[in-house]
């Protein structure tokens, strides 16, 4: 018996050392970069009612705190202008841990499903061709482990990473050319965070609060259905892979996501502002979200489903404050595959919305791709109208493909398309007295209409008709 009571009360010692270990979470590590400029969080786990010190080499004072009951600390530090390396040491009592070789720069943060978690893991032949190469010192990697959780957790198991071949290979192909353009155009350091997960919904990476309040939202995320591959639960992805980072500061968020939410479309745009908010509340700041409207691909729906996703994506972009939507219809070379290869070219459409939205960069004409506008029916023609246009649109091939025009009957025809300048002229022999036009409102449409950049028009129609 009394063998029995040393040994739990041994037991208890270790649980109390355990508890009272000075710890960092593991966003906080080796090689990392902190938001410069911006008042960061250092945080942690150690004895409650002991003292913290924080020293960073890039300020002449120390930051203090005390450790509240819980067992938590946290304390704010400013960063200075982009630069490093430097060290962050946290002291408390006769526990020390030490960061070394930290960057101040940008972060920011990838996140969707397979198109944004795939890279040179995946043979995508562009990623392969870069890791011989891949030795900038000044990018970082964090990639985040999949795994999900019924609860919000507060660390996760991984650690920043410097670029070479070993990290760049199973690492975010679309993050990684990101951070290449951000590096040549800003030149500051760069940190991407990759929390992706190939096959999820967006109900899995919005907070559960969200469905609390909104019954509509609720029930699609019920409907989702289990596999073997991935979580279908809802919040259980915001929980483990995003809910921990929110104390880390971040320039912003790029996603790539929406094929897995194809059959759910209608409320898709909803459930997107709603995720967005509930991402920038939890960083408190309104950060900007750039995003891929999906590729072409043959889902064989019976009605354009894909087509009304991707119009779901154009009101979210039209109607988000500070976000931006990069259109891919040209950047497809298989219609059966739902991973289209071509990553680079993506990325350099998503840096291009940050760099001249956020980093406010000299303007550009024409960096977004034309989205319809209005139209007017002019006789037997119809003319329409684009927004994000300074110029003429153009034409690659002899025809506008995937055009089609229909008058009172709701039945749509072929058409021919005449560029006129920035207008798009539409009309059908069949049709007389034209009321409506849909430009590659298919599934699988591949874009030949252009902006001057040779950026494709969006897909588009100018009716609300049911199918």
């Amino acid at each position: 018996m009394q063998k029995n009571i040393k040994l739990l009360l041994g037991l208890c010692m270790l649980c109390i050392t355990a508890q009272a270990q000075l710890r960092l979470p593991h966003v906080l590590s080796d090689h990392m970069v902190l938001q410069r400029e911006s008042d960061v969080q250092v945080w942690g786990w150690g004895a409650a009612g002991a003292h913290v010190s924080v020293y960073a080499s890039w300020l002449s004072d120390t930051v203090h705190a005390v450790i509240d009951g819980g067992g938590n600390w946290q304390v704010p530090i400013r960063t200075s202008s982009a630069g490093g390396p430097y060290t962050l040491k946290v002291i408390s009592g006769a526990q020390e841990l030490q960061l070394e070789d930290l960057l101040l720069g940008d972060v920011w943060l990838c996140s969707g499903q397979s198109n944004m978690e795939w890279g040179g893991a995946q043979n995508l032949p562009e990623i392969l061709e870069e890791l011989p190469q891949a030795n900038d010192n000044q990018i970082r990697l964090l990639q985040v482990s999949r795994y999900a959780a019924a609860y919000p957790q507060e660390d996760i198991p991984d650690t920043w990473k410097m670029l070479d071949a070993q990290s760049l290979k199973p690492f975010s192909a679309i993050g990684y050319f990101i951070a290449k353009n951000l590096r040549r155009e800003i030149d500051v350091p760069i940190g991407i965070i990759n929390a992706s997960w190939g096959g999820t919904g967006a109900e899995v990476w919005t907070p559960s609060s969200v469905f609390d309040n909104d019954g509509v939202l609720q029930k699609v995320a019920e409907n989702q259905t289990a596999a073997a591959y991935r979580p279908h639960r809802a919040a259980s992805l915001w929980n483990s892979m995003i809910f921990p980072l929110r104390r880390f500061p971040i320039s912003g968020i790029f996603w790539y996501q929406g094929e897995s939410n194809v059959g759910a479309w209608s409320s898709y745009d909803r459930l997107m502002q709603q995720m967005v908010g509930a991402w920038r509340a939890a960083w408190g700041s309104q950060l900007p979200f750039y995003f891929v409207q999906i590729a072409p691909f043959t889902y064989n729906n019976k009605a354009p489903l894909a087509a009304l996703l991707r119009e779901q994506q154009e009101k979210t972009a039209r109607t988000l404050p500070n976000s931006g939507m990069v259109v891919i219809s040209d950047l497809v070379d298989n219609v059966k595959d739902i991973h289209p290869i071509q990553k680079r070219a993506v990325a350099d459409r998503l840096a291009a919305l940050a760099l001249q939205e956020h980093y406010k960069l000299p303007a550009k004409r024409n960096y977004k791709s034309p989205i319809y506008k209005s139209h007017t029916v002019k006789g037997n023609q119809i003319e329409i109208s684009f927004d994000h246009l300074d110029g003429k649109l153009q034409v690659k091939g002899d025809v506008v493909e995937d055009l089609y025009i229909a008058g009172a009957d709701h039945i749509f025809h072929p058409a021919k398309g005449v560029v006129r300048g920035d207008k798009l002229i539409v009309s059908a022999t069949e049709v007389k007295d034209p009321q409506a036009v849909r430009f590659n409102f298919t599934e699988a449409g591949i874009a030949n209409l252009f902006n001057d950049q040779g950026l494709p028009v969006a897909p588009f129609r100018t009716d609300n008709w049911s199918f």
